[in-house]
């Protein structure tokens, strides 16, 4: 606090974007405006509006992330969820056009402690708050989330809603409880492109690879585009007929959203692909959709794993990773580290927070997933290895 009183940051300087204007978002009086988040156990938590106005409903998660928020408003897996940010400040660094993981936010709600009014960055485009208001995207700020984080971990993750103080709370809890729960929703195809298209190969086309888009991010097109291969991007809906018709050198299924029962369309793709020597890598939800190609069992975590922290074991190296993580669905392990349904899939990956299944390779075909992001948009880079892996794999079926 200054000696009036004031916080600190009114005697911060502000700072000017590249255009010579600077950002400011106390023009509408949104950020005066009470709000509340509720959960379906009837816990609620005060805060003030941020973005636009109105209801928001859907499962309340948390992320660890302590920057990176424009990649994961993007992140197409965050569908139908509201994601709170652990870290306690965001927004100061504005948003820009190329931390984009798809071309609008994704999440369902946004539920932060503390959002800058202020953007100071060269790349800078605008503020969080104008951001989310420009999409229909409503967030709550000055919320407990510590508080939010630590009932989360305790009951597990469940529906909430992001309300107007206006609003009674017993008719945003009646909204609450009649959303639909995320186990059963297949919520891939409504994230995926409907018409293919495709990224290029940087520099001398080497491959081509088919991507299941189940929600890709921008990011893992771009890495297997570095490598020489050009990337052609699928709907999710495409049928394994279609797909086995195209002369391709490899398969990738991407990450995306709900739950992986919910999904059945790449599992005749990947079966067919990965008996005919094609090499196949998943991540994520693809992940979860390889393993249940081949008999395994997923099931839902109590509040999922979401953040650019957690660290993995592989034990092929014995190395341990900091990963990248957004999911909520799992695939189930014996107590011997079998995969459950599926002995053509073998254990190759661990979290070491909770012992949860991170990665499979099939003991024949060329195919392996992992559960994380190596991609890495945000976090650490240290499995981007798994996209040269899955080159010289598709290097190996070639020679």
């Amino acid at each position: 606090m200054t000696p009036g009183g004031g916080p600190i940051a009114s005697l911060a300087p502000t700072f000017l974007p590249p255009g010579g204007t600077p950002h400011h978002s106390f023009g509408d009086g949104i950020l005066d405006r009470a709000a509340y988040l509720i959960l379906e156990d009837g816990r609620r938590f005060e805060g003030r509006a941020l973005g636009a106005t109105g209801l928001a409903l859907g499962e309340v998660v948390f992320n660890t992330c302590m920057t990176g928020y424009q990649e994961v408003l993007t992140d197409p897996s965050y569908t139908g969820q509201i994601v709170t940010m652990t870290y306690p400040l965001m927004g100061n660094y504005g948003v820009n056009d190329e931390d984009l993981e798809s071309p609008e936010p994704r999440v369902a709600g946004f539920v932060v402690r503390e959002a800058s009014p202020r953007d100071s960055n060269w790349r800078s485009k605008g503020t969080l708050h104008d951001y989310l208001q420009r999409h229909g995207i409503v967030g709550i700020q000055d919320v407990d989330t510590r508080a939010l984080t630590r009932h989360i971990r305790s009951a597990g993750a469940m529906r909430g809603a992001i309300a107007p103080a206006g609003m009674p709370e017993a008719e945003a809890l009646e909204a609450v409880r009649a959303h639909p729960p995320m186990e059963g929703l297949d919520l891939a195809c409504g994230v995926s492109t409907s018409q293919p298209y495709e990224v290029p190969a940087e520099g001398e086309e080497r491959f081509v690879v088919a991507a299941y888009d189940f929600g890709v991010k921008a990011h893992s097109p771009r890495l297997l585009s570095r490598l020489g291969c050009r990337v052609r991007v699928l709907p999710a809906e495409t049928p394994a007929k279609a797909l086995l018709e195209e002369r391709i050198d490899g398969l990738f299924v991407s990450n995306g959203p709900g739950d992986p029962a919910a999904v059945q369309a790449a599992q005749d793709a990947i079966v067919a692909l990965a008996r005919a020597d094609v090499p196949v890598f998943g991540i994520c939800l693809g992940h979860q959709l390889i393993a249940r190609a081949f008999g395994a069992e997923t099931y839902k975590l109590p509040f999922g794993h979401h953040g650019g922290n957690h660290p993995v074991r592989n034990l092929d190296t014995e190395t341990v990773e900091i990963t990248s993580q957004n999911h909520g669905f799992a695939v189930r392990c014996g107590e011997g580290g079998e995969i459950v349904g599926a002995p053509e899939l073998r254990l190759t990956h661990v979290n070491l927070y909770d012992g949860t299944v991170e990665g499979v390779a099939h003991r024949e075909c060329p195919v392996f997933s992992v559960q994380y992001h190596p991609e890495a948009a945000p976090g650490p880079h240290d499995s981007r290895y798994l996209f040269h892996q899955f080159v010289a794999l598709m290097e190996a079926r070639r020679s």
